[in-house]
């Protein structure tokens, strides 16, 4: 019986040729060694890969035990053969990463969303600073440890997030959980305008 075609997708032997380990995940994705993050990122932009996407991950509340606490993940995608990889690199709290964006420039707002709500810093990024929440902010919202309180998070355009509102959406207790307008989308909530912070700051 002959052998299946093989996947033209499959993108085992790419992280060999890479000389890095796979991780044992749902979709294919390498470890990458922090100093070897933007050596890889160039090997993968001259074979035509282009970023599609930066998260940060926190496992300080995971069950299962990790390398460290902190992970990076590049979403990685060739557009032409539909390839795609994800390269993952671990961190320590307060340890930097090289920024992939004198790679790619689509690392610009992606390492500012991870820097703002992970607290990652990227080497060599041209404009590390916040992106989402504001200035003063102390703290990284995506970080297990944040303190979630009850004072509601404010951003920038005056909207805010009220803490009790998002459980209550979250549990299917109450349609609207920040007050952005999504129902109009729906075409409902044209009667209400979204809550803006009290003059002076929460009371």
């Amino acid at each position: 019986m002959p052998a299946p075609p093989a996947d033209p997708r499959d993108v085992t032997g790419l992280i060999a040729e890479l000389g890095l380990t796979e991780d044992d995940t749902a979709e294919p994705t390498a470890l990458v060694p922090s100093e070897r993050l933007r050596e890889v990122a160039e090997s993968l932009k001259e074979r035509g890969f282009m970023l599609m996407d930066t998260v940060g991950l926190d496992y300080l509340t995971y069950t299962q035990p990790r390398p460290k606490r902190f992970a990076v993940l590049h979403n990685i995608y060739h557009p032409y053969d539909h390839r795609r990889l994800f390269l993952r690199v671990w961190l320590d709290d307060g340890e930097a990463l090289d920024s992939l964006y004198p790679v790619w420039k689509a690392a610009n707002y992606l390492e500012r969303e991870v820097y703002d709500l992970m607290g990652v810093e990227f080497v060599g990024h041209p404009d590390l600073r916040k992106v989402l929440t504001p200035d003063d902010l102390e703290g990284h919202p995506l970080r297990k440890d944040f303190p979630l309180g009850e004072t509601p998070t404010l951003f920038r355009d005056g909207r805010f997030l009220d803490p009790a509102a998002f459980r209550a959406g979250v549990t299917g207790q109450q349609s609207g959980l920040t007050g952005y307008r999504g129902e109009l989308r729906r075409g409902r909530g044209e009667d209400r305008l979204p809550p803006v912070m009290p003059e002076g700051g929460p009371k």
